[in-house]
């Protein structure tokens, strides 16, 4: 019995020494590629905390797949490699493109193109929309929310929402009838 507790101890202490061995690889190559991967993902985002983030993905990539490392190439090159595929799939995300497209939206509207009444036409237009999609009933103003401003096809949000994807679009299509009777009748907050 003692002899199992003792080697069970011995295996713990080799485990323990290789964490610790693998932690002060990935420190060192923080410090070495850290602010080399940052510059990288910001390259390809053209966000600061987004390439943030990435950079951090890189590294607990790294941590978990040093291992794995065949040294074919260059640990440099490696990691580069890690940090553009990690781009590419962010950029390729639903997350992303609704964020590009947002803030190109938010670019337009509040850019110095126009004149001010432009400007305010513009965001009382949006103001009203938003009211009226904000007062139809739930089941409507959920596959509204998804498919126009979430960008959603209506297959993923039948998925999302577990429901028909010929229900999804009957609700669009009487959420956006329900939004046309809204505006024939004046209606600002849905009563």
């Amino acid at each position: 019995m003692i002899n199992k507790k003792k080697k069970s101890a011995e295996r713990n202490q080799t485990a323990l020494k290789f964490v610790k061995q693998d932690e002060l690889t990935l420190n060192s190559l923080m410090r070495e590629y850290g602010q080399s991967v940052l510059w990288l993902s910001y390259s390809y985002v053209r966000d600061k905390n987004l390439a943030e983030d990435i950079t951090q993905d890189v590294f607990i990539s790294c941590y978990k797949k040093l291992d794995t490392f065949r040294e074919e190439s260059s640990i440099k090159t490696w990691i580069y490699r890690i940090t553009t595929n990690r781009c590419k799939d962010v950029m390729k995300s639903k997350a992303y493109k609704y964020k590009k497209i947002t803030q190109s939206l938010f670019d337009h509207y509040f850019s110095k193109d126009g004149t001010p009444e432009d400007l305010l036409i513009k965001k009382s237009e949006e103001k009203e929309i938003s009211l009226k999609v904000l007062a139809l009933p739930l089941k409507y103003r959920e596959v509204i929310f998804l498919y126009y401003f979430e960008n959603l096809k209506i297959e993923d949000i039948s998925t999302l929402l577990s429901i028909n994807a010929n229900t999804v679009k009957t609700r669009l299509h009487r959420g956006r009838e329900l939004i046309k009777q809204m505006y024939e009748r004046g209606v600002e907050d849905g009563r």
